[in-house]
């Protein structure tokens, strides 16, 4: 017998999408949009992860599961009924932002300081985790915004504002530690 699995369902048709507590939202709620924003950086990062080699492959990978772990924080709304589920949802934890910072203070250190901006670009993966940078950043503005209207997890707020810190060293690093960096010069076309 052969089992033929759907990818549609046809219950997203009208213009919602259920979230992982089953509750139907419309797909441009901003919860979704916050979530959806999550799952493109990750998405950003698998391109950045073709480029990577090492530890820093080894550190993308481990981001890359924390952000499918944030996806799935956010498109769970109901914080505080957390502790009497039966089946508590993921949450992104304190510990994942602090592995994040010290590996931003351990990548910082091999780093010249900065005298001017950096513009994108260098290597081909130093672009692509600058590309990551800023889909980061807008999912943390999605989520904060999100948060003004509904309760969102702290850590996963504060995972987002770190993992753009840790692109753009990610970045420096993957340009020779910086010694490849593409510098703005202001005004250098007038």
């Amino acid at each position: 017998m052969v089992v033929l699995n759907k990818i549609y369902t046809r219950t997203g048709d009208a213009g919602d999408t259920a979230l992982g507590n089953g509750t139907r939202v419309a797909k441009h709620s901003a919860r979704v949009n916050a979530y959806g924003t999550v799952d493109e950086c990750n998405a950003t990062l698998g391109m950045a992860r073709l480029h990577a080699t090492g530890e820093m492959n080894t550190r993308l990978a481990a981001i890359q599961n924390d952000l499918f772990d944030l996806g799935a924080d956010l498109c769970r709304p109901d914080m505080e009924k957390d502790a009497e589920a039966e089946y508590p949802p993921l949450r992104i934890t304190s510990a994942q932002v602090e592995r994040l910072e010290a590996e931003i203070d351990e990548m910082n250190e091999a780093l010249s300081p900065l005298r001017s901006f950096i513009l994108p670009g260098g290597s081909a993966l130093s672009a692509h985790l600058h590309l990551c940078r800023t889909v980061s950043r807008r999912a943390e503005r999605l989520a904060v915004e999100l948060s003004t209207m509904e309760t969102v997890n702290r850590a996963a707020v504060k995972y987002l504002n770190r993992l753009s810190d840790w692109f753009f060293v990610a970045a420096r690093v993957a340009n020779d530690n910086g010694a490849s960096d593409v510098l703005w010069v202001p005004g250098a076309n007038r």
